[in-house]
């Protein structure tokens, strides 16, 4: 099959979402189909040459809506050489335009990536008072039409339908996850360490150090983070705690700044964000992995910490943390003060043995549930369920077929 994708953006620094579409589509050759990419970023923009994809950049646009008047003409062209699209996200200009073009002649499917989870009616009230009007107008329709709307657990499915009234659409729960670790462990390692020496004691060895790799952003927790380390930081004195991830709000200062205030500045660390054998390196050199976040879909860093075999620590707001801690790979609390330092207590007190095994079922974890090669095939069968051809109804009989039956039953 072919599938087009459409994404505002495949900048990194946006997240989650852009990790996702790029394994999704780099994994489609494995499975005997073909995936391109349409964005809005501008054509000369640097990463979309590390891509290895087919990208089409309609951009650059001038606003986060992100329209432009040669999307739709893009689309009616090029429709016919697809078997299906995905529009990934929602509120942009993008699901507008594959509803008005797209819907009468091929099927196509929405990723909400998490965008219907009711954390933002909570957290930011007017911001869905102005949603809610453009639900009315056009995002509903879209989800309502579209052949699929795609969720990654079903969690995430049964919380979406809190956001917006009204809501009719058709639920599909796909796998979801990340690739595999692309390296040598030990190489990948060896060459973050190298990279980031304030890691290694004065005689070179390596220090422990919970691993926090995402956005640095308020709905991730990372204060949360910061409070739990300093209140166990005395039990576990060579521990360090690592903040790896884009900061476009500014809210690294405000960390360092409390990481300061409890005396641990020295052993709270910021190296940015980590991309290709660096962000697998610090994966491969952590001892575990920490996410304590107020809302998450699904989390890829959290699949790319098991595919490492790194043990996860959750808050229950991570919409996959039940399947986790029922497989035995991780820890999950509540997503306050109480719960973050009650995962990582929970995990000090582990002997390194549990630990290790812990790292064991996380690794096994991935492999059964988070392969993103099974997210390729999950959207693919989708698909092909939508196109097979429908056997025949078989016809009524008429009025004279009734009554030759009868005749001849008699």
């Amino acid at each position: 099959m072919r599938i087009l994708h459409l994404i505002a953006t495949l900048d990194p620094k946006a997240g989650g979402p852009v990790n996702s579409v790029r394994r999704i589509v780099g994994s489609y050759p494995q499975v005997n189909s073909q995936g391109e990419v349409l964005t809005l970023d501008a054509p000369d923009a640097p990463f979309l040459r590390e891509t290895g994809l087919t990208v089409h950049p309609l951009g650059p646009v001038g606003t986060r809506f992100g329209y432009t008047p040669r999307l739709i003409p893009w689309l009616i062209a090029n429709r016919d050489r697809f078997d299906g699209v995905v529009v990934h996200g929602l509120w942009q200009y993008l699901g507008y335009a594959v509803h008005r073009t797209i819907a009468p002649h091929k099927p196509y499917m929405v990723f909400t990536h998490g965008m219907l989870d009711p954390y933002f009616k909570r957290a930011r009230p007017f911001k869905h008072l102005k949603k809610t009007v453009y639900w009315w107008l056009n995002e509903y329709w879209v989800l309502r039409h579209a052949h699929g709307v795609l969720f990654t657990s079903n969690g995430e499915a049964k919380l979406a339908i809190e956001s917006f009234w009204p809501w009719r659409w058709n639920p599909r729960v796909v796998p979801y996850g990340a690739s595999p670790c692309p390296g040598e462990p030990a190489q990948l390692r060896q060459a973050f360490l190298d990279r980031h020496p304030a890691l290694r004691t004065p005689d070179g060895n390596a220090r422990p150090f919970v691993l926090f790799l995402s956005r640095i952003h308020p709905k991730k927790g990372c204060d949360l983070l910061v409070d739990a380390f300093a209140r166990i930081a005395a039990q576990v004195p060579d521990l360090q705690l690592v903040f790896a991830g884009p900061d476009s709000l500014g809210l690294e200062t405000g960390l360092a700044q409390q990481a300061r205030n409890a005396g641990l500045s020295h052993r709270v660390h910021f190296p940015g964000m980590l991309e290709g054998d660096q962000k697998w390196g610090a994966f491969c050199a952590c001892q575990v992995f920490a996410l304590p976040s107020h809302q998450e879909n699904f989390g890829i860093a959290v699949a790319e910490a098991m595919a490492c075999a790194n043990p996860v620590l959750l808050s229950d707001k991570v919409n996959i943390w039940e399947d986790i801690v029922a497989a035995g790979a991780g820890l999950s609390a509540p997503d306050d003060a109480a719960g973050t330092l009650s995962t990582l207590t929970r995990w000090i007190a582990l002997d390194p043995q549990e630990q290790a095994a812990m790292g064991d079922r996380a690794l096994a974890c991935f492999n059964q549930r988070y392969d993103m090669r099974a997210n390729a095939l999950g959207i693919l069968r989708i698909f092909s369920e939508i196109t097979a051809p429908q056997p025949n109804p078989t016809p009524k009989p008429t009025e004279d077929q009734d009554r030759d039956a009868t005749a001849i039953s008699r």
